[in-house]
């Protein structure tokens, strides 16, 4: 069951300690896009999610790391000015492995941020990197993401009763 428990704990992109994240030698962001980013039925980014990520671009290599197709992705990271993977088929671990080959970057050097437990967090953990999970943005949900929600919420339900799960969202244990 650890496989699904995060490193951290947020509320939303906004709240991330990225200056903790930098001193602990993280140099690459892979965020997830729906209800992580925006809702998965927005198309456009506000100016204040414009001005993190240009914050970000400083200290980071940012990657928009998606399950959705290609179109999707690409425009937003095209908006944003970021790198994107898409059909990340999160959480099998190929494309995180061959961000890692592709980007010349270890895991330790990693982390990744989203909204959902069986996808972002259990691939990330698959291979190594830090795993930071925020409460999704919106309630809308794809189908897809429908059936992997009622999944996690019986995951959750078991770290729970195992005290691996914690209710609230905070950054104390990176």
């Amino acid at each position: 069951m650890e496989i699904y428990v995060p490193d951290c704990y947020q509320e939303n992109i906004f709240t991330v300690n990225y200056e903790l994240l930098k001193n602990k030698g993280i140099k690459c962001l892979l965020f997830d896009l729906d209800n992580t980013i925006l809702p998965a039925n927005k198309k456009v980014c506000s100016n204040e999610i414009k001005e993190l990520f240009n914050r970000l671009k400083q200290d980071f290599q940012i990657i928009i790391f998606s399950n959705s197709p290609k179109k999707r992705v690409s425009t937003i990271a095209n908006e944003l000015g970021v790198s994107y993977v898409y059909l990340a088929f999160k959480p099998s671990p190929k494309k995180f492995f061959e961000v890692m080959k592709n980007y010349k970057f270890g895991e330790n050097e990693i982390a990744i941020i989203g909204d959902q437990i069986v996808t972002d967090v259990k691939g990330g953990n698959r291979v190594g990197i830090t795993t930071i999970l925020t409460k999704p943005i919106s309630k809308y949900d794809p189908l897809w993401t429908k059936i992997g929600r009622s999944r996690e919420k019986r995951i959750i339900k078991k770290l729970r009763q195992k005290d691996l799960f914690l209710g609230r969202f905070y950054d104390e244990k990176m």
